[in-house]
């Protein structure tokens, strides 16, 4: 099933040193985006501002599916909702 999703989730994206000293990424969901009907651009509806002024916008993954590596990150997928928020 391909559906094309009716919202993208949006992200901000923190790298930090693991204790093995690599570099991973923390990604953390702070929005949604919903394509207008004419398709020519987006609302955004955000939880919170990211200090650093980047978002990172991406479609829904389905959790069921195997996790997929985000773009460049060397430890850190997309993330998982918190437990008490799936």
């Amino acid at each position: 099933m391909n559906a094309r999703p009716n919202h993208l989730n949006v992200f901000i994206v923190e790298e930090f040193e693991t204790q093995g000293g690599k570099t991973a990424r923390s990604w953390t969901k702070i929005g949604v985006a919903f394509p207008h009907a004419d398709g020519s651009g987006f609302n955004l509806e955000l939880k919170a501002l990211p200090l650093g002024g980047k978002l990172v916008v991406r479609p829904p993954v389905d959790e069921r599916a195997e996790p997929r590596q985000g773009q460049g990150t060397s430890e850190v997928a997309q993330p998982r909702p918190p437990a008490g928020r799936r």
